[in-house]
């Protein structure tokens, strides 16, 4: 998976940011249970993963608190 950047998320619409971080919630789950098996090659993706969740729930964040200031 392709680290996905900030300026790109805040392209995207409030349900392809819910569906995105639904896809990489899902990934990241994967991966940890691969590195519990033994099956994981690249330990470098649970960061990669960890990460991207936490920029797409900033994203989230961020125009959640515009709409409550426009309001």
């Amino acid at each position: 998976m392709i680290s996905l950047r900030a300026k790109d998320l805040q392209e995207l619409s409030n349900e392809e940011l819910a569906q995105k971080l639904a896809d990489t919630r899902q990934e990241l789950f994967n991966l940890r249970f691969q590195s519990a098996t033994g099956a994981l090659e690249n330990t470098s993706r649970l960061k990669l993963a960890r990460r991207d969740i936490a920029r797409i729930m900033t994203v989230q964040i961020e125009r959640n608190a515009t709409q409550k200031v426009e309001s």
